[in-house]
């Protein structure tokens, strides 16, 4: 039934993203030309390179036009003018340059809220960004752009700002927040019954799974120092924390990483990373980890990016010390942006945890694919479905009634939405929710959960 329900979802974003996408290649300029005798002597201005000018002309119509039929040619006219006129201010005028790439953001967004499909918005968009030097925001846009197939000019053009972007980023930091709400925190089982030899015991002190509402943070920073021209040296740190009523479940994360990063080629790159990681539950101090990481990194083509993680820890925990060992990690990631609106993703990957007691080592493997779309009207929609398997080594009676190995199952389906329109600061009220399962043939190991989370992100 739920993959049926995925089906259904990935089949109708694909609709979405054909209507969506119609218009993709026409320029606001080509279409709906305004005949207003102000907005044709601005557009000769901006033939003329005359900006400044043609903002004054411009301002007064762009307020004033909510209900004009050529809004969308106002609107791009506005915003592009403010771009190109921010550079050509002088640099002791910094504060008027953002200003002006601020106005042409908010312009340009607009339009894109009520027409996502455009391209050349959106071109102009990622180049209000760059010039912005928010790199990360210009690089998904560009990215998207690519998507429409635009001219070969325009993607050597791209093409040349992505390469001056990867050259120039040093720092780079991220952060959020979230309320989560949670139907089963502690992911337990609600069986309360046990059979040893087909007869059934009763669990001591059974208190079954527990919903709360928890408060989420995450955040990292990271700096890289050029060393050559294509080697830097990584050097970031990352936290995460999730707080609940019951401070059993409270769960915090601190990890640091170094290492060099590669430019291999044009399109691909490698890092290698020392990395080391604390785990804190309930309040206290729960493991340790140290190890090396690997990644890779490749533009298959224009809109196809896939990437690859490799990993080794070993994992000391302060109590249970029959669980201390290595752990392994591997995932290959596909990103494929199909149309300006609309971004597939997938991922495998396989993992391996050797802890000193050999019932609780494991292999796992895993499968995600998962697709968004940006809607007319500000509307972002998003599903996500994941399959993991696990299997154990070791007996495991009498949790498995036969002595065998456990082996676990594990579904998660997810759908998000956010509306564009509803922005303070640039952040974006975006719900999640999520259902997992997890089916064992081990008894009190198997568990449902629905949880939700509502986050503020960053878009445009």
């Amino acid at each position: 039934m739920k993959k049926s329900i995925l089906f259904i979802i990935c089949i109708t974003l694909a609709a979405l993203s054909h209507f969506t996408a119609g218009d993709a290649i026409a320029a606001p300029s080509q279409s709906h030309l305004s005949k207003d005798p102000n907005v044709q002597a601005a557009r000769g201005l901006i033939k003329q390179r005359r900006y400044f000018e043609a903002l004054k002309l411009l301002r007064p119509i762009a307020r004033e036009s909510k209900d004009r039929a050529d809004r969308t040619d106002v609107l791009f006219l506005t915003g592009l003018s403010s771009i190109e006129a921010s550079r050509r201010l002088p640099p002791d005028r910094e504060k008027e340059k953002i200003a002006l790439l601020d106005d042409a953001i908010v312009i340009l967004r607009v339009i894109l809220i009520e027409k996502p499909g455009l391209v050349r918005v959106r071109l102009e968009l990622a180049r209000a960004f760059f010039y912005k030097s928010e790199d990360d925001l210009s690089r998904g846009h560009f990215e998207r752009v690519l998507a429409g197939k635009p001219p070969k000019a325009m993607v050597a053009n791209i093409n040349r700002f992505l390469r001056i972007m990867r050259a120039r980023r040093r720092w780079s930091a991220h952060f959020g927040f979230s309320i989560a709400p949670d139907t089963n925190i502690g992911a337990v089982s609600d069986s309360e019954i046990i059979y040893i030899y087909d007869l059934p015991f009763r669990r001591n002190n059974f208190q079954g799974s527990s919903s709360g509402l928890g408060f989420v943070f995450w955040g990292g920073a990271e700096y890289q120092h050029p060393m050559s021209k294509r080697l830097r040296l990584r050097l970031g740190a990352d936290i995460s924390r999730r707080e609940y009523e019951q401070s059993l479940y409270d769960q915090m994360t601190v990890s640091l990483h170094a290492g060099p990063r590669w430019w291999i080629t044009p399109r691909t790159e490698m890092s290698l990373l020392a990395s080391a990681r604390q785990r804190r539950s309930g309040g206290l101090v729960h493991s340790h980890e140290i190890g090396t990481r690997l990644e890779l990194e490749h533009r298959l083509t224009p809109r196809i990016r896939l990437s690859g993680r490799a990993s080794i820890h070993e994992r000391d925990y302060e109590r249970d010390k029959h669980f201390d060992g290595s752990q392994l990690d591997l995932a290959l990631v596909a990103s494929w942006v199909l149309t300006p609106t609309l971004q597939v993703r997938g991922g495998l990957g396989y993992a391996a945890e050797n802890p000193e007691s050999y019932t609780w080592r494991n292999r796992s493997r895993w499968g995600r694919l998962g697709a968004s779309i940006a809607l007319p009207y500000g509307f972002t929609v998003g599903g996500n479905a994941e399959l993991r398997s696990t299997d154990y080594s070791g007996e495991w009676f009498p949790f498995v009634p036969d002595n065998s190995s456990r082996e676990d199952d594990v579904r998660i389906f997810s759908v998000s939405i956010f509306n564009r329109a509803f922005t303070t600061f640039g952040f974006s009220p975006q719900l999640i929710v999520v259902n997992e399962e997890r089916e064992s043939n081990a008894q009190l190991y198997d568990y449902k959960r629905t949880r939700a989370e509502l986050r503020f992100v960053r878009q445009f």
